[in-house]
């Protein structure tokens, strides 16, 4: 709407200051019209912005290839996406720019303890603590879970369709659990998608409160460690170490591309071998401990034996 109103009045570009603001926006507004995903716009304006506090000129690439190059504080990946941005940036507005090269630091994401990742959803507001739960048991994109309409629940028989992707992901079917679907009906059902109304940068923000509040409260700084897409990597890890088929996690993740999901498998070495166990006497049982995510092992005495990690 603001680069329409400035395009309609002719008010942009009246200064340089003006110009490049106008330019940003106007950028992010074709990677909203080419379809890119709201947390990718997002990105993609936090690392321009980044640029400009940092003091690079936008319209002039010797600038900004300075600053990224001087930037002691920036890691090396974080200098690669501020180029991939800028590179994104110029070559839609025109402007001559040679993306300097920076290798990819690939690192053994986070993976934290199930009851870390419960802590934080008992300590979530309502609607938050859906949302965390749901991205505990199916691994989706922060993204995938926001773009979620109540049409894609089925109620009756506990599923949760997938179709509106990120990244090119396949669209994927997911069994959620009775307690997923209990904090699910307890939304706020007026609106067309389950979180409403809600943005990436708006949920985000509202989640870093959430932690550093459970951080201090709980003693654990490891909760802040804890991001939208450590969810992601923690239900890969464990489907991984449960089955060791790489296939399977494959379309949990909804990947296209298996070396995207071995990057997801090789995270956790297991040390300790500790579980929860339990047992069940009849299907409804069993049926109760597998969506609760427990594992079978075996029948002694006519008594189903599970365990689930701790």
């Amino acid at each position: 709407m603001e680069v329409e109103r400035q395009i309609e009045s002719g008010t942009a570009g009246a200064t340089e200051q003006t110009s490049i603001k106008s330019k940003i926006v106007e950028f992010l507004w074709h990677l909203k019209k080419e379809g890119r995903s709201q947390r990718t716009i997002f990105t993609y304006d936090k690392y321009l912005k980044m640029l400009e506090e940092n003091g690079a000129n936008l319209l002039d690439p010797d600038s900004v290839k300075l600053v990224i190059a001087n930037n002691k504080k920036w890691k090396q990946n974080t200098k690669r996406l501020a180029s991939t941005v800028y590179n994104s940036f110029a070559s839609y507005h025109r402007i001559p720019f040679k993306p300097p090269k920076y290798k990819v630091q690939r690192k053994v994401p986070f993976i934290p303890l199930e009851k870390e990742l419960d802590a934080l959803i008992s300590g979530s507001s309502k609607r938050m603590a859906a949302l965390l739960q749901l991205l505990k048991e199916t691994g989706l994109r922060i993204g995938e879970a926001l773009r979620l309409e109540w049409k894609d629940l089925d109620f009756e028989n506990n599923i949760l369709y997938v179709n509106e992707t990120e990244k090119n992901g396949k669209p994927r079917v997911f069994k959620i659990s009775e307690k997923l679907v209990s904090m699910l009906k307890r939304l706020n059902n007026d609106s067309k998608k389950v979180f409403g109304k809600a943005t990436y940068n708006g949920i985000e923000t509202h989640f870093t409160q959430i932690r550093k509040r459970l951080a201090v409260k709980l003693q654990n700084p490891r909760l802040l460690r804890i991001s939208f897409h450590t969810f992601r990597h923690w239900k890969a890890t464990m489907e991984y170490h449960k089955t060791k088929d790489i296939l399977h996690v494959m379309q949990i993740l909804g990947h296209r591309n298996i070396e995207t999901t071995l990057i997801y498998t090789q995270l956790v070495n297991f040390e300790k071998d500790e579980y929860h166990s339990s047992t069940a006497r009849n299907i409804e049982e069993a049926k109760k401990l597998i969506e609760a995510g427990f594992e079978y092992v075996c029948t002694y005495d006519d008594i189903m034996l599970f365990r689930k990690r701790k």
